[in-house]
C-alpha cells in the first residue's frame, strides 16, 4: 500500500531555514505528482508545491516560489522542501501527499486532487 512518511520538521527562529523529507513507498514514483501542503490551527490546508516524479518539474501555489523550493531524489523516491527566510506565519503541520495524474507531467497544487497523505510533520517558527 502507499506510505508517504514525512520528516525535518522541528522549532526554528524567525529567519531561519528547515528542509523537509518525504519518502515514498508502495508505488512506482515514476509517473506521480508529489506536493507539500500545510495546514495551521484553525485555517484551512494551504497547497505549497507539487513535483511531477518522472521528469521534475515543478509547480508552485502563488507567493510560495520565493521562499520555498520543492525536489526530488528519484534514486531513493524521496521529495524535499527547502524553507528559508521562516516567519510564525509558517507555523504548521506539514503533509506530503502523492497522486497519478490524469495527464502525464501536469500537477495540481490543490488538496483535493490528491488521495495518498503522509502523517505530517511539525514545523514551529517562534
Amino acid at each position: 500500500h502507499v506510505q508517504l512518511v514525512e520528516s525535518g520538521g522541528g522549532s526554528v527562529q524567525p529567519g531561519g531555514s528547515l528542509r523537509l523529507s518525504c519518502t515514498a513507498s508502495g508505488f512506482t514514483y515514476s509517473r506521480d505528482c508529489m506536493g507539500w501542503f500545510r495546514q495551521a490551527p484553525g485555517k484551512e490546508r494551504e497547497g505549497i508545491a507539487a513535483i511531477y516524479t518522472g521528469n521534475g518539474w515543478q509547480y508552485y501555489a502563488d507567493s510560495m516560489e520565493d521562499r520555498f523550493t520543492i525536489s526530488q531524489d528519484f534514486a531513493k523516491n524521496t521529495m524535499y522542501l527547502q524553507m528559508n527566510s521562516l516567519n510564525p506565519e509558517d507555523t504548521a503541520m506539514y503533509y506530503c501527499a502523492a497522486e497519478t495524474p490524469r495527464y502525464d507531467g501536469i500537477c495540481f497544487v490543490s488538496a483535493d486532487r490528491f488521495p495518498y497523505w503522509g502523517q505530517g510533520t511539525q514545523v514551529t517558527v517562534s
